[in-house]
């Protein structure tokens, strides 16, 4: 059993750190087309989501206490970031292909504060994930 947990536990890690690392890349850096990062940032944070409830089942299930508390405070605002990255980066990134200049600048300037917004939201969840580890 312990090997299933190790296997959980390194695709959450490392499906949380090509996320969060491309998401903090793409924020600090508009230039790069974050068009071509979308698909495989949701579908990593679709396996931290996956991962994540089975690591919670398997580590805390029904016990409530301040640890978990402080780790709902992460997932929620991890979802708050696959939200914003779904609403103002991948819907943008869909209407590039039609888009004349001055439409497809404004569409890149949406398309960088949501990936800034997703940015500071997914650092959130990663204090959040240390912080539960001392509470």
């Amino acid at each position: 059993m312990q090997y299933v947990y190790i296997v959980v536990i390194g695709l959450h890690v490392m499906a949380g750190v090509f996320w969060a690392g491309t998401t903090v890349t793409l924020a600090r850096d508009p230039e790069i087309k974050a068009e071509r990062f979308i698909q495989p940032q949701l579908g990593a944070a679709g396996m931290v989501f996956l991962t994540g409830a089975l690591l919670w089942y398997f580590f805390h299930g029904a016990y409530f206490g301040s640890m978990e508390m402080v780790l709902a405070l992460g997932i929620l605002a991890a979802f708050a970031a696959a939200g914003v990255l779904g609403a103002m980066v991948r819907a943008p990134s869909r209407r590039l292909a039609g888009a004349n200049a001055e439409i497809e600048t404004q569409l890149r300037a949406r398309m960088a504060m949501g990936e800034r917004i997703a940015a500071w939201l997914l650092v959130v969840t990663v204090l959040c994930m240390a912080i539960a580890r001392m509470v």
